[in-house]
């Protein structure tokens, strides 16, 4: 007898899997704009990253994510990890740094290296066990003890395998390369070293790639984006660029600097150092008074920076609180309020064509000797940082442009519309506070300026610094692509990284390319080789900039966690900066932010209104809110988990 019942049809996927602390996890799959959820019983003890095939259970309805069950695990992406090694009666367990690894590794005493506990290993992962085993691994380093200066960030450095350490041949290479400019190295050049030119940077700067020039002619303005050449030194494919790709980018910790490139060149012979001849790649060019480029040239250059400058005392003279810099950088001075006024009419320019600009304050980490933080602060942005920032933006644009209309291949850096769903949802939370925006109603589309609209309407309101965070998290992330797609964000149709080669990988291959222009040599032999490469180039580095920017996020985490700790107890002021079903985030003056808890908040049992992103009292109607002051105590500090809990007084 035949069955009526319709063979249902098997659908599966392959993509990563990323695990959440809680057990349960998501399947990221290419192809799918949403990602595959899959609960806790049905990970097959898959490790965060791995990558899976997954079967679907549930097809994605409404706002609700498709469900699924992890059915293969293809391939284990994760070798080595860093953890807390734990010694029990003849082995031991290494109790993994990173939250969303949910399983200790288990190491026998022959394979411990002879750690003991407190200790902070780096593990290899030889069996990665099931829902019956644990698994096991080998001690292959012992970085200290958990307790020992320094060894709290040497930890996150290791487990987000970041290379610290040059391989000889590299040095060696380095070291041979870093001879002092020549005439023979200056053949060919333009001679720019008469030009007046300054770099600005942050006062502990070292690897300084851009220096500026300005002068004014006819009522034009002459702006010169001057950028170390380092692709005279690190040519393609040797060993120094076989390490700076697999790098990708200099990572930026609050105590130290990895670099992409050896000191002797990132700081030596790339680095812009005053009074010294350098070699450089230079976008020259003339702008109107309406802040529009009439005129560009990108060349090959030889400079000799005047001045080396930085924010503070260029904001300084620039506001009149110092006669003494006035007095003794006379000579650039005039070039300096030029600047400013430059600066402002392509600022203006740039947000009359919709450019957001997320002025958030970074945060600056003070720590001792010891690398125990003894201050943590806002770092506003002021006048020189905005002058820079204005010009380095120019630059970008315009050799961007320049190349597109070549029809060159080339490296863009790209920032997509933002995600409808996230919009939708940005636009029903922005209504409780009687703001609006407005969509392309058939697609849920948005334009840049309506985002710089509503970031200007709530400019200096309590819920400033909360609408714009929920803005930002709304837009997608910038990343490197071979298409010129556009950059939302800037609001423009051209975009590249031209200006950092010393520390981004995109920038020196774009170097590479425009020096082949320049010199005559790209033809449809050289164009194939770079279509052939540049695809690998930008998914890489892509993936390279998450990294770093990961690793930076850790440890200022780690950071601000370690501060807090000798605060318990102590009493602050702060603003609601987060709500969620589990409770409310609070974030203090100094930019750190703590929770609290559901349960720990007073007087009654509150519920989360998930509309109104609320916290509301069942019997009492109280409420708790984004963008609200609130007294805090800080209660409690994970260190291991980077996290601090308040209570709300």
């Amino acid at each position: 007898m035949k069955s009526n019942k319709k063979k249902q049809k098997i659908i599966k996927y392959t993509g990563k899997y990323v695990s959440n602390q809680s057990g349960f996890g998501f399947v990221e799959v290419e192809d799918l704009d949403k990602d595959i959820f899959i609960g806790r019983k049905d990970t097959l003890s898959a490790f965060h990253g791995d990558t899976v095939e997954v079967q679907l259970i549930k097809e994605a309805y409404g706002d609700k994510r498709p469900e699924g069950r992890i059915v293969k695990i293809v391939e284990h992406t994760l070798s080595d990890l860093v953890g807390t090694f734990d010694k029990a009666n003849g082995f031991g367990f290494v109790i993994p740094d990173n939250q969303k690894i949910e399983n200790d590794i288990f190491v026998t005493k022959e394979n411990s290296m002879g750690a003991v506990t407190g200790h902070k290993v780096l593990v290899h992962i030889t069996d990665y066990g099931d829902d019956r085993r644990k698994p096991e691994g080998i001690v292959t380093e012992i970085l200290g003890h958990e307790n020992d200066p320094g060894v709290d960030i040497v930890s996150i450095v290791k487990g987000y395998d970041l290379p610290t350490e040059f391989p000889e041949k590299v040095l060696n290479q380095a070291n041979r390369v870093a001879k002092e400019v020549s005439e023979a190295d200056m053949f060919g050049r333009r001679d720019l070293r008469d030009l007046m030119m300054v770099t600005i940077d942050g006062e502990d700067a070292k690897d300084l790639d851009d220096a500026v020039s300005l002068y004014q002619e006819d009522g034009l303005y002459h702006l010169g984006v001057h950028i170390a050449d380092v692709s005279n030194y690190v040519q393609e494919s040797s060993a120094l660029d076989k390490e700076a790709i697999k790098r990708g980018t200099s990572v930026y910790l609050v105590d130290r600097v990895i670099p992409m490139l050896p000191h002797v060149l990132s700081n030596g012979m790339c680095s812009l150092n005053m009074k010294e001849d350098r070699l450089a790649l230079s976008c020259l060019m003339t702008i109107n008074d309406e802040g529009e480029v009439v005129d560009h040239e990108v060349v090959e250059t030889v400079i000799n920076v005047n001045e080396r400058m930085n924010y503070s005392d260029v904001n300084k003279i620039l506001k009149g609180e110092s006669d003494e810099l006035k007095k003794r950088y006379e000579e650039e001075v005039s070039m300096f309020f030029l600047m400013q006024e430059l600066s402002n009419i392509i600022r203006k320019k740039r947000y009359e064509r919709g450019s957001i600009d997320f002025d958030f304050p970074e945060t600056k980490i003070i720590l001792n000797k010891k690398g125990i933080p003894v201050d943590i602060r806002p770092y506003e942005r002021d006048i020189a940082q905005k002058i820079i920032e204005d010009f380095m933006l120019m630059a970008n644009e315009t050799v961007a442009s320049h190349f597109y209309w070549l029809e060159s291949p080339f490296v863009y850096r790209t920032h997509g519309t933002p995600d409808p769903e996230k919009i939708l949802k940005l636009g029903t939370f922005i209504n409780n506070f009687g703001y609006s925006i407005k969509v392309r109603s058939n697609e849920n589309e948005i334009h840049p300026k309506e985002i710089q609209k509503l970031l200007s309407r709530i400019e200096g309101t309590p819920e400033e610094a909360l609408i714009s965070r929920l803005t930002l998290r709304s837009m997608r992330r910038a990343e490197y692509n071979t298409a010129c797609m556009g950059h939302f964000g800037l609001a423009c149709q051209y975009y590249t990284h031209f200006t950092s080669p010393i520390r981004r990988y995109p920038d020196l291959q774009i170097h590479r390319i425009i020096k082949d222009h320049l010199r005559g040599r790209m033809n449809e032999k050289k164009a194939g080789h770079y279509n052939g490469i540049l695809p690998m180039v930008t998914k890489e580095c892509s993936r390279l900039e998450r990294r770093a920017d990961e690793a930076e996020r850790e440890v200022e985490k780690l950071k601000k966690a370690q501060y807090m700790e000798k605060h318990i107890g102590e009493e602050f002021e702060g603003v609601i900066s987060g709500v969620t079903s589990w409770g409310i985030y609070v974030e203090l003056p100094n930019t750190v932010e703590g929770m609290v808890h559901i349960s720990k908040l007073p007087d009654d049992y509150y519920i989360y209104n998930e509309d109104t992103y609320e916290m509301v009292g069942k019997d009492t109607g109280k409420t708790y809110k984004l963008g609200q002051r609130v007294k805090v105590t800080v209660d409690s500090v994970d260190l291991t988990t980077k996290t601090i809990d308040f209570d709300i007084i």
